[in-house]
Formats: C-alpha cells, structure tokens, sequence
C-alpha cells in the first residue's frame, strides 16, 4: 500500500493506494498518530484504494474518534466493493462518506 499525503494548514488529504489490510493497517496507523495533530480536516481519499480489511476499518474508526474531538474527517471516492463493506459492518452511518 503507498500513501499519499498532503497537507494545507490544518487541513491533512492522505490518499491510499492498493489495499489496507492486516499488513498494511500499521503503516496508516503509524502515519496518523504521527500527522494528526493541528489538523481540523482529514480527508482520506480511496481512489486507488481495491481493499479494506477489519484490520483497516479498526483504523478508520480510531482516526474518526481523533477527529471527531478535534475537527471533521471524511472518506472520498470510494469504491464499490469498498462502499459494500461500510454498508455491511455499519460504517456507512459512522462516517461521513463523500
């Protein structure tokens, strides 16, 4: 998995590439705790995103409990079978899905 990450004041874009599962759940884990703070909008963008485990769902959540203290957090451009899964396990109603 790449990511992708840019930031504009207090607002943080990381886009991610490939698929975020048991393995790769870590490294965006790692890179949030580390590129959160000051930030008021995070924007994960699923573009290139062809997989989400539980793995990465767990760190879905931690990131939007973060920004739900500090400021907004928001998924784009997912895609179906990502926008399946968030139907299925219910994050489609806990995240703010664009």
């Amino acid at each position: 998995m790449n990511i992708i990450k840019t930031q504009n004041a207090g607002a943080l874009n990381i886009a991610l590439e490939g698929s975020l599962n048991t393995t790769t759940a870590p490294l965006l884990e790692a890179e949030l705790k580390t590129s959160l703070d000051g930030i008021s909008e995070l924007v994960l963008d699923f573009a290139k995103l062809d997989y989400i485990s539980s793995a990465g769902l767990r760190v879905l959540l931690s990131a939007q409990k973060v920004m739900a203290k500090t400021g907004k957090m928001k998924v784009i451009h997912a895609n179906e079978s990502i926008m399946e899964i968030f139907d299925i396990t219910g994050f489609s109603d806990i995240l703010n899905i664009e």
